[in-house]
């Protein structure tokens, strides 16, 4: 077998492994703690049972849309740092988010929530996100050439125009309905719908298949879209349907979650450190360090100030800015020593 073949499929069972100790472990973790020997008799036991109640309509529920969102953000922060060849880009560099966040926001300020029901938030937070994706793509296509500096800074300033208008809604929006978006816009894990776990679950690893389709393509990007383009590679065509593809995971994930930070940007950039930077190896990767990272620090999220719940971005953003200043402090070193 390939030497490099080997290495990666080491670091793929890694990941997968530690994926399922996670998971495992944000099972057992609660205001109640459940032992992994009795998790096994819930399950011979059979509905009825409170213990089972937490662990298959709270905790679990969680578990599987953390898998998803997180490695969906990973794989979309993935898609768009090879696109842009800069590691600081993010899905929500975009302004995607902030499309997703401004039609939450109206949602709720006009209680259509209350009126057509409570799946009107993730429908509402969807088509925001698609209104950016047009918006921003229209913008930034000129003669059937998509401009990625043009993509770039389109998002960057859609995204200070939705986040100002989210202030405005803030600023005059009643008090029971501004905690409603306060925690929504920090982002919770706490879904209950299985329809919409269940499509994000499709979503995120149909788009792990299809980025494979591009994983070439994006090795030859990170040598630049001239060199790109003498590989072979059809490089509008390409940086359309990455564009596409991207949006399409980020805008599914921020619709149902809300705004999580720092897994699309600090786990496809911490990664690189110790997988490389082929992109065969980094798509899988990153997916699977990003949903058990984030299945991870919704535990945190749910744990440390029990019975108390903090939004679970705001443990990513610690976590996740805490290992981006290491990632760029080692990197640092690496550099002086050479």
């Amino acid at each position: 077998m390939d030497k490099r073949l080997f290495k990666w499929l080491i670091w793929i069972l890694i990941l997968a492994i530690s994926l399922l100790a996670v998971g495992l472990f944000s099972l057992c973790i609660g205001s109640s703690g459940i032992p992994f020997k009795r998790i096994v008799s819930v399950i011979f036991e059979g509905k009825g049972s409170a213990e089972y109640s937490i662990l298959f309509d709270i905790r679990l529920p969680r578990i599987i849309l953390g898998f998803a969102i997180g490695g969906a953000l990973s794989l979309a922060g993935v898609i768009l740092q090879g696109m842009f060849r800069n590691p600081l880009v993010e899905p929500y560099t975009l302004g995607i988010s902030g499309g997703a966040a401004l039609g939450v926001c109206l949602n709720i300020i006009f209680r259509l929530h209350q009126t057509f029901g409570i799946f009107t938030l993730p429908l509402f937070g969807f088509l925001g996100a698609s209104l950016v994706i047009l918006l921003v793509y229209s913008l930034s296509i000129k003669g059937g050439i998509l401009k990625i500096q043009g993509l770039l800074l389109t998002g960057v300033m859609i995204s200070f125009i939705s986040s100002s208008l989210i202030m405005l809604i803030m600023a005059v929006s009643r008090v029971e309905d501004l905690h409603g978006i306060v925690f929504w816009i920090m982002g919770s894990l706490e879904e209950p719908n299985w329809f919409l776990i269940k499509l994000v679950v499709l979503v995120s690893i149909v788009g792990l298949i299809i980025s494979y389709v591009f994983c070439l393509d994006l090795n030859a990007f990170s040598l630049g879209e001239e060199e790109a383009l003498h590989l072979g590679i059809n490089i509008e065509r390409t940086k359309r349907l990455l564009f596409i593809l991207a949006s399409l995971l980020t805008g599914c994930s921020v619709s149902v979650a809300g705004i999580i930070g720092f897994v699309g940007l600090v786990v496809p950039h911490f990664l690189r450190m110790f997988v490389g930077g082929d992109h065969r190896i980094l798509l899988i990767s990153s997916f699977l360090s990003g949903a058990g990272f984030l299945i991870f620090c919704d535990t945190l999220a749910r744990t440390i100030i029990s019975p108390m719940e903090l939004p679970v971005g705001v443990i990513t953003g610690i976590l996740g800015g805490s290992l981006f200043v290491y990632a760029l402090s080692r990197k640092q070193v690496l550099i002086g020593e050479k």
